[in-house]
């Protein structure tokens, strides 16, 4: 495989800027005694994060495979990789214009001026970017790892409800049985590579070179893929993710939303390369469990009165359909795959966005306590609109290329029986999602109301939120040629 290093290509090391930045800054909003600024540094280097993440887009070579922009260094017996290519690319600015966005919506919320509720978002996203650039097997695990921390602060300090602690310690154990299984499987892999050519190595290039001699293949692709679907999450392994969406900040919810996709890289980064073989012979599983997530996340998505979880069996619903694309073992379904994560990650944000500011004025996550809003939170509405119809893979969305990029790999793989069923499953998403709306911004609400805050409405951050995730929804779908092009 090729490597291109960053020097070949760039003036400066991007990603490892884009990843030294947020946890620079983190550092000084919590130690740096002046908390005051804190919000304005959180928008700063957010902001220029996304600068440079647009221009990775630029300097990256679509014509040519292979690895680009990497970084590499050892110190003390420890190595560092990172670089782009193809599964990864869009997932950087996904996640930089997120964080970005994240930081205007806390402005109207009750952390506005919290400095450590601030280093924790800004420590996020620079795991996330270390996560999602890493090449070095052991490295990506140690930025999973790391996102626990500021997580379960997050959950725990900043959530709503009497039973945040519980939460956290639910998320904790799900996520460090994933985190368990991945490490065991990672070092397998590697024991196994020192055993064949006696060096021990977890560099990404150097053992998918050499996946063919690996040993205990089968056990590894169990355990690396119940680790991620751990992660995902996949049905059966999401019973984490209802009970966190309901008890965590909606600020947090929308950062580590993005965190969810790794595991779908994750399958797509070490799964298919690595095990390729094992992988195709439990196609049938994995392909099983994608469909029961589907349709068992979108029928509890219909049963679910409170928003919060609603969004959350959406997400698993979702999960279903993006893994099903990965295992088709088609260059179509995996390329759907991947722009479908990028469409869900920001489509679903904007609801959850929209939802947090409902929440915010009203006090309440309960549908049946909501109605009748569009007039005054036109914004909020036209929000929840856009992102609902991307998420349902309307024309005119990223998601519908990418749903059919997916469809068209799973037919030539799989049939279309397989095909039929997505398809179903996607029209419960579109019911939910509708009926949502038309409960939340529509109709008359069933009960009485809380009062609605002093915060005046629509304001400009609202605005701007609403702004950039409808454009950047609405432009892509209409155009999403570049974006394949950085996938292929």
């Amino acid at each position: 495989m090729t490597v291109v290093y960053w020097y070949d290509s760039a003036p400066l090391p991007l990603l490892g800027l884009m990843t030294l930045f947020p946890l620079l800054a983190a550092c000084w909003v919590i130690f740096g005694r002046q908390p005051a600024r804190a919000p304005v540094a959180g928008l700063v280097v957010t902001g220029v994060n996304v600068l440079l993440s647009l221009s990775l887009l630029m300097l990256y070579d679509v014509t040519q495979p292979g690895i680009h922009l990497a970084e590499s260094f050892s110190f003390a017996g420890l190595s560092y990789f990172a670089g782009v290519d193809g599964s990864n690319i869009l997932f950087l600015p996904l996640v930089t214009i997120l964080s970005f966005l994240v930081h205007i919506y806390n402005r109207l919320t009750s952390f506005a001026n919290d400095h450590r509720f601030i280093a924790c978002l800004l420590l996020l996203e620079g795991i996330f970017i270390g996560a999602f650039a890493a090449l070095n097997l052991l490295q990506f695990w140690f930025w999973c790892l790391l996102e626990l921390g500021p997580v379960l602060w997050l959950t725990t300090n900043a959530g709503t409800g009497s039973g945040r602690f519980q939460a956290a310690m639910l998320l904790l154990r799900y996520w460090g049985v994933g985190l368990a299984l991945i490490l065991v499987c990672f070092l397998l892999i590697a024991w196994g590579e020192q055993e064949a050519t006696s060096t021990l190595t977890f560099n990404w290039v150097e053992l998918r070179e050499n996946a063919g001699r690996l040993q205990n293949k089968e056990l590894i692709f169990l355990l690396l893929f119940f680790g991620l679907a751990i992660r995902m999450p996949l049905f059966p392994f999401h019973g984490w993710l209802p009970v966190v969406a309901e008890k965590g900040t909606v600020t947090s919810a929308a950062v580590y939303l993005v965190g969810l996709k790794l595991g779908v890289y994750g399958m797509v980064r070490f799964i298919l390369p690595l095990v390729p073989d094992v992988a195709e012979e439990w196609e049938w599983f994995v392909l099983s469990l994608g469909v029961i997530s589907i349709f068992y996340g979108a029928l509890l998505a219909l049963m679910q009165i409170n928003m919060r979880r609603l969004l959350a069996f959406a997400v698993l619903s979702h999960t279903g359909l993006l893994v099903i694309g990965v295992f088709s073992f088609s260059e179509f379904g995996l390329e759907g795959s991947i722009l479908l994560s990028v469409a869900y990650g920001l489509a679903t944000a904007g609801m959850l966005f929209s939802m947090g500011l409902i929440y915010q004025r009203t006090g309440t996550a309960s549908i049946p306590r909501l109605g009748g809003l569009f007039d005054t939170n036109t914004s909020l509405a036209l929000l929840f609109l856009v992102s609902a119809l991307s998420t349902m893979v309307m024309p005119g969305t990223p998601g519908y290329d990418a749903a059919h990029l997916l469809l068209e790999g799973v037919i030539e793989e799989d049939g279309w029986l397989l095909a039929i069923v997505i398809l179903t499953g996607n029209l419960l998403a579109a019911a939910f999602l509708l009926r949502a709306f038309q409960q939340i911004f529509i109709a008359n609400p069933r009960r009485a109301t809380l009062p609605v805050s002093a915060i005046d409405h629509p304001v400009m951050e609202e605005r701007i939120i609403a702004i950039i995730i409808s454009l950047l929804l609405i432009i892509t779908g209409f155009y999403t040629t570049p974006e394949l092009n950085f996938i292929t």
